[in-house]
């Protein structure tokens, strides 16, 4: 097949037991104004992580919760305070929060994971959570066609690109990033759906399940919540965004369903 079909698995972990429920999310996109302030989402994300904190075993952010970061070496962007030491409360409680970069955050290289103790994926993984299989990530660059942001997303996650990045003044770079990752956005996330012929990550998904069964695939990126069912064993969920939608999954052990947030 000529099409490529995105990247494949490079890491997987395995989960046997889960007493309570695995929460997904993804695209808050902190940083920009929505119909919401970023501070205002800041504020209802932290209210929501406090809301699951004693139903939560595992919780995963799926990417973009950032709409724009980039670690320099004594520099990270300023803000978030709110939310990350509500991160920290509960990963200091034995709570798991796994991070898949996205599109917009994938320039992260250990902060996450020194002060937050996340578990920080870069591209998606397999993983067993209780007696059912996921295929987990945030959703970029996977599918048929769309080379362009392929392209563009390999010259991003390049060592070479990262560094001479890291020369500009903070000051000049992250208002620079600021303002291509605000119009990336636009131009990648928000169009109207597709229909399932057409939407490049239901293709992908019904790829991988024509080489392996999975139970469930889980993305974001599109920032449409979706509920597919891609045969009468497996579905796909996109846990769509938090800019308008509020939206995000549970697997209660047996489904994976999507809720909204509307306190």
């Amino acid at each position: 097949m000529a099409k490529s079909f995105g990247e494949n698995i490079k890491d997987s972990s395995l989960n046997t037991n889960i007493s309570k429920k695995a929460f997904f999310l993804s695209d808050v996109h902190l940083g920009v104004s929505g119909e919401l302030s970023s501070e205002e989402r800041e504020k209802k994300l932290v209210k929501w992580l406090d809301s699951i904190k004693d139903k939560a075993s595992e919780i995963y952010f799926l990417g973009d919760i950032f709409d724009f970061w980039f670690e320099y070496k004594h520099v990270i962007p300023k803000g978030f305070a709110r939310l990350f030491g509500k991160i920290s409360e509960l990963t200091d409680s034995g709570i798991k929060i796994y991070y898949f970069a996205g599109n917009h955050d994938m320039w992260n290289f250990g902060y996450f994971e020194k002060e937050l103790n996340l578990i920080v994926y870069r591209d998606p993984i397999e993983k067993q959570i209780g007696d059912k299989l996921f295929f987990i990530g945030h959703g970029d660059g996977l599918g048929p066609d769309d080379k362009s942001f392929k392209i563009m997303k390999k010259i991003f996650k390049n060592r070479i690109s990262r560094k001479l990045f890291s020369f500009i003044h903070p000051r000049i770079g992250i208002g620079l990033a600021n303002y291509f990752s605000r119009k990336s956005r636009k131009s990648n996330n928000e169009d109207p759906y597709l229909g399932d012929n057409k939407e490049r990550l239901i293709l992908y998904c019904k790829h991988k399940l024509s080489q392996k069964h999975y139970d469930y695939f889980i993305f974001g990126h599109r920032h449409i919540p979706l509920e597919v069912k891609l045969n009468k064993n497996s579905k796909y969920i996109n846990t769509g965004d938090w800019i308008k939608h509020f939206s995000y999954a549970v697997f209660d052990g047996q489904d994976v369903k999507l809720s909204y947030y509307n306190s």
